[in-house]
């Protein structure tokens, strides 16, 4: 081996170290020099994640909306609460607004209730549609015959002023609006009272 090939082989050793492993064709990477900062790309937020950060915003001003209702009005709170109770009645009564089927008049001793064609009961919700007024009645009591329209008129819905024409009569039951009126002794279908216009108000 000749000194001129030694010298050679050294010269390539050499620019061998200086190249950084991995690196190709020779080429060397620079290095950042001690206490210089590199610059680096600003990040840019997804349109995802600017959506998620919008709902998080529009929830927080709902929750501060509903506690600043709350505040103001701590009624509303009690309302809440007492909704379940008010559909429940409201689905109760609902279910049990029933109308006659026809409706029945009757003396004293005919039972009050739902009347059907099975069920003869007297109708206890009258009311007139001509004078809209609910129609009265008195048990065991008849209506005198000088009765009149200006009478009722004037004395509804006084019960007591209403008796003043009322005669006993036993097994009797006087029914009256402001404008009608009617001494009923055995069951009768109103719809054979075509003078009265008389419906059932439910049940």
């Amino acid at each position: 081996m000749t000194w001129t090939s030694s010298w050679t082989r050294w010269r390539c050793a050499s620019a061998g170290a200086g190249r950084r492993p991995g690196a190709a064709g020779g080429e060397r990477t620079e290095r950042p020099e001690p206490g210089v900062r590199t610059r680096r790309s600003p990040t840019v937020p997804s349109v995802d994640d600017e959506e998620e950060e919008g709902d998080d915003e529009e929830e927080d001003d709902l929750n501060d909306l509903i506690k600043d209702i709350f505040q103001d009005d701590p009624t509303v709170l009690d309302l809440s609460k007492s909704s379940g109770r008010a559909v429940t009645n409201c689905a109760a009564h609902q279910a049990n607004g029933r109308k006659c089927s026809p409706v029945y008049l009757g003396g004293s001793s005919a039972p009050h209730g739902l009347g059907t064609n099975t069920s003869h009961r007297t109708c206890d919700q009258l009311r007139c549609t001509t004078c809209d007024f609910r129609v009265i009645t008195i048990d065991d009591c008849e209506w005198n015959k000088s009765c009149d329209y200006f009478f009722f008129r004037n004395s509804m819905p006084d019960v007591s002023k209403l008796k003043v024409k009322a005669l006993s009569k036993k097994g009797a039951r006087a029914y009256a609006c402001q404008c009608s009126w009617r001494s009923v002794h055995i069951l009768t279908d109103i719809r054979e009272e075509q003078h009265l216009r008389w419906v059932c108000g439910k049940h």
